[in-house]
């Protein structure tokens, strides 16, 4: 497939870089490039002049698809589809990444929240066609073809539909969440742009084996991140397990942020973020090798998508310090002191710096607990010692006639349900005495 790019903006030089890369994440090949400084023309996006120079390009590149990185309203999309050689096809940037997301989408979750994101982007198109057919009591108005009020509330349907069935899947998710830390694990998220690293950074971090590679409940759990310098390649989530310290910890690479998400786009993927929301800690991955304004601005953005819900304390990793010199990685982190308090400068692709990272990892964690129970001599009670033993760092133990001291350090959740567990042991043994 061959395109072309268009980009307009009010002022200033035109950055295709973004679009480019995400032109062929989806597998197109650029064939040129048309730009424009200007306000928006109310009907073509670009000036009458700019628009036939596109079409001009069009046919001599014989390209099958003109991308804008604007958002295109559906009678600038018709308007420039009637100067464009027949069988060219008009897409905006939301578009494109729809198409993407289409592509990366394996799991049942992720295949829902593209479906969810197609009809959001739909639903007002077709309002809006609806209408205006009403209102001129023309329904092929601006050659937009006829209007269905039915498909209206069709997509709504769907769209209700679509929300319930991501919402179980979600708790779910949940439950499966709250099993492991109840087992002990310290949940750890990656979240981050595309092509900041994070799945490279998860390899350096994680153990060689997946997180439950079988597991039928969780389709996203891949057997290995990916590490291609390509957008989108997490779309889903990514989970396996490391080693901090004394720890067991879940690390999860997400799905990658990208500048300029309409509202409508972000909220069809929230479900992804969840397992950011709900982690212990944020590892906030950056590239450090981009501009300084353009790294501030992702961390702006991407604080507005955390602290939304998340709770959890987040770490800004500055990565690719490979690309950078001392000098300027000095400058940069000044730079960004505000947005990234005491970050941890990292080279996932090198290994540099990531023992400490993960000691960082350590000491961000919630604090574990000591614990010491004294536990009935039964025949369960060698069951609970051995499960403490695989949960917690046990400091000492006792055996007695008729009970069983240990002393231990966990994590909260653990020693909750040591004592629980406890406390069912002792009552079973009062009521056979």
């Amino acid at each position: 497939m061959r395109a072309i790019i268009a980009k307009r903006v009010d002022s200033g030089t035109p950055d295709t870089e973004e679009i480019r890369d995400l032109a062929e994440a989806a597998g197109y090949e650029v064939a040129g490039e048309v730009t424009q400084s200007r306000k928006a023309d109310p009907a073509l996006q670009l000036g009458e002049g700019k628009a036939d120079e596109l079409a001009d390009m069009a046919a001599r590149e014989d390209v099958t698809t003109v991308i804008f990185d604007n958002r295109l309203g559906p009678y600038q999309t018709y308007n420039l589809g009637q100067k464009l050689p027949d069988g060219v096809e008009v897409i905006d940037r939301f578009t494109l990444i729809l198409e993407i997301f289409g592509q990366r989408a394996q799991t049942r979750k992720a295949q829902l929240q593209v479906e969810l994101a197609e009809l959001r982007y739909e639903l007002p198109r077709v309002e809006a066609k609806t209408s205006l057919a009403k209102r001129d009591e023309h329904p092929g108005f601006m050659g937009l073809g006829e209007y269905d009020e039915s498909r209206e509330q069709d997509i709504k349907a769907q769209i209700s539909r679509i929300r319930d069935e991501l919402e179980r899947i979600e708790q779910t998710e949940e439950h499966r969440r709250e099993r492991r830390r109840a087992s002990g694990f310290d949940l750890v998220a990656l979240a981050g742009y595309t092509n900041a690293g994070k799945s490279t950074l998860l390899r350096q971090l994680a153990a060689d084996l997946a997180v439950d590679e079988n597991e039928q409940l969780h389709p996203d759990l891949e057997a290995t991140a990916e590490s291609e310098d390509r957008l989108f390649t997490t779309l889903g989530t990514t989970t396996r397990r490391a080693e901090v310290g004394p720890r067991e910890v879940l690390l999860t690479d997400t799905v990658g942020f990208i500048s300029d998400l309409p509202h409508w786009l972000v909220e069809s993927f929230k479900s992804t973020l969840d397992s950011v929301y709900r982690a212990d800690l944020v590892l906030l991955v950056v590239d450090v090798s981009e501009p300084v304004e353009e790294i501030r601005e992702k961390l702006v953005t991407s604080h507005d998508t955390l602290y939304e819900r998340n709770e959890a304390p987040i770490v800004t990793v500055l990565n690719k310090i490979d690309q950078v010199s001392e000098a300027e990685l000095e400058e940069k982190r000044a730079a960004l002191s505000a947005l990234a308090p005491n970050p941890v400068a990292v080279s996932a692709k090198e290994g540099t710096n990531v023992d400490e990272l993960l000691e960082r990892i350590d000491r961000e964690l919630p604090d574990w607990e000591r614990e010491r129970l004294v536990l009935p001599m039964t025949d369960d009670t060698m069951s609970l010692v051995s499960w403490i033993h695989d949960n917690a760092r046990v400091e000492d133990v006792t055996y007695g006639d008729d009970d069983v001291i240990l002393s231990f350090e966990a994590r909260p959740a653990v020693i909750s349900q040591a004592r629980a567990r406890a406390s069912d042991l002792q009552t079973a043994a009062a009521e056979s005495a």
